[in-house]
């Protein structure tokens, strides 16, 4: 009990709730993100979907702020900008002994309670693979630990006041 009012107390003095380092003022309830469109130039047919659950999932866990469809006091929207496989080390024959798989994605982030949290950024992350495993074998693993990270930076940018 002794924690509920020392949350509560410090909901008050300081004017933002605090949720697991997350920073937001108390007048932002609700919040909108928007299908995140794939626009790069090799296209992953599931990874649009993919990425904006995980980014809603995120946001869900994040944080208690409610999601919403349009219109939310905070507001996210983008597209994949880059799916790419490029080898990364030759062996010996000189042929890629390893590949990386990098996503980009660019975010406008609008925060309708405070613009001057208004942001537009480009995240990028990669994850490497044997050159001996075809991508489709990996894709979907490398896809789930990229787009965790992505989700990661993102979540961090918007909501995280170091």
């Amino acid at each position: 009990m002794n924690k509920i009012w020392l949350m509560f107390a410090m909901i008050i003095v300081g004017g933002c709730y605090s949720f697991r380092g997350v920073n937001i003022s108390p007048d932002v309830k609700t919040i909108s993100i928007h299908f995140i469109d794939n626009k790069a130039a090799l296209i992953e047919p599931t990874l649009s979907q993919t990425f904006t659950e995980a980014l809603k999932t995120k946001f869900q866990q994040g944080t208690n702020l409610s999601m919403t469809d349009n219109d939310g006091d905070m507001d996210i929207s983008g597209s994949i900008t880059n799916y790419a496989v490029t080898p990364i080390s030759a062996s010996g024959n000189q042929t890629a002994s390893m590949n990386r798989l990098t996503i980009s994605v660019n975010i406008n982030f609008i925060n309708q309670k405070n613009e001057k949290q208004n942001w537009t950024s480009t995240f990028s992350r990669y994850a490497d693979f044997e050159s001996s495993q075809s991508l489709s074998a990996v894709q979907q693993s490398l896809i789930s630990q990229i787009d965790d990270q992505l989700t990661e930076d993102i979540f961090n940018k918007a909501v995280v006041n170091w």
